[in-house]
């Protein structure tokens, strides 16, 4: 028998969320179902919200999640009811060509629930194949990593989308080591999250690049040990006279602009990386000469959630928030009820027009 709760919906493009009773099914082979806790309001759900992702409505919207396994269906394993977990759009298959070589995180084949949830017996479209904007959700099995319950589930689901997503491109994607130096152009919670990934690494030289002065602020909060506001200099020259005249290891683009990532290219030092974890707009094009990307070696990446595999990451990164290593609490800005997501999509948007924009939990 169908679970009948409460979720948030975005019936139309553009149109304002909506609390609806859907249905959530019990779990069939291989999935399961969660009591989600907690849910971070992310910049991809009014994405989903405008239409800018896909036109599948309605979509059940949510993703960055925590909660309690409830059940689980046939064939489930390591995962019992009651366990606390975080939910990840990443379930690999084992048994793709990126699987089978050894590279997980490179899953070509990741998988959602099977079943559908629905509204009014129409089929819905979970946001990243979650939907955790619900007091339940269905998941496939591998989508739900276990982890310690002592972390709070408004800190642990965080993990599942932005703050992954910049620690990843600063330790798996940049491969940032002891000693390194590190630039992050864009200071919102994706460009935190990597200033504190380096600073975890153990890089000797954080570099902040934004124009906002608050958020640069923030950035020395989380690891910065310098901050450029590049609406007054040229950031490339700035982090050259910072280091010596040489350019830094690692450039890390969390904002997704042709300028910036231009500037991250030539911020650097000779054979160094180049990281774009900012998701750029489809339409936007860069322009780079030929002779400075063989001339300067080095390596330019992209990161696609980091990088990350979660049954290795999560768990790892969760013990280092309980051991006092790993800042994750400045990430949640405050706490609200499902019939607040509007309000909250309404103050992102004003956080892209004015100072100081965090995850919210």
């Amino acid at each position: 028998m169908a679970h009948q709760v409460k979720g948030v919906i975005a019936k139309s493009k553009g149109d304002p969320v909506a609390i609806e009773t859907i249905e959530v099914p019990n779990p069939g082979p291989e999935e399961v179902l969660i009591d989600v806790k907690a849910c971070g309001v992310c910049h991809t759900d009014l994405h989903y919200r405008e239409g800018a992702i896909n036109d599948e409505f309605p979509f059940l919207l949510g993703h960055e999640a925590a909660g309690l396994v409830e059940e689980v269906g046939e064939g489930v394993t390591g995962l019992t009811a009651g366990d606390f977990v975080i939910l990840n759009w990443r379930a690999v298959c084992g048994h793709c060509r990126s699987c089978r070589r050894g590279r997980p995180w490179n899953c070509f084949s990741t998988h959602n629930a099977t079943q559908k949830m629905k509204l009014d017996g129409k089929e819905l479209s979970p946001a990243l194949g979650i939907g955790a904007f619900a007091e339940k959700t269905l998941v496939a099995a591998g989508q739900a990593t276990k982890v310690n319950p002592e972390a709070k589930p408004e800190v642990a689901g965080l993990i599942g989308c932005g703050v992954m997503a910049g620690l990843g491109a600063a330790m798996n994607t940049g491969q940032v080591s002891r000693g390194d130096s590190v630039a992050v152009f864009g200071c919102g919670g994706v460009g935190d999250a990597a200033i504190e990934g380096s600073r975890l690494a153990g890089a000797h030289t954080i570099i902040a690049v934004d124009i906002d002065p608050t958020k640069l602020e923030w950035a020395k909060e989380f690891g910065a040990t310098h901050t450029i506001d590049s609406s007054k200099v040229d950031p490339v020259e700035a982090i050259r006279e910072i280091t010596d005249g040489n350019g830094v290891d690692v450039a890390i683009e969390a904002i997704g602009l042709p300028i910036t990532y231009e500037q991250a290219f030539y911020s650097r030092d000779l054979a160094g990386t180049v990281v774009l974890v900012g998701v750029p707009n489809p339409e936007m094009k860069i322009e780079l000469p030929m002779i400075e990307i063989f001339g300067r070696g080095g390596t330019l990446k992209s990161s696609w959630y980091g990088d990350c595999l979660p049954s290795r990451d999560f768990p790892m990164l969760i013990d280092l928030y309980l051991q006092g290593r790993l800042e994750l609490d400045r990430f949640v800005s405050e706490t609200i009820g499902l019939d607040e997501v509007e309000e909250a999509f309404h103050k992102i948007c004003l956080l892209y027009t004015s100072p100081s924009p965090r995850d919210r939990g």
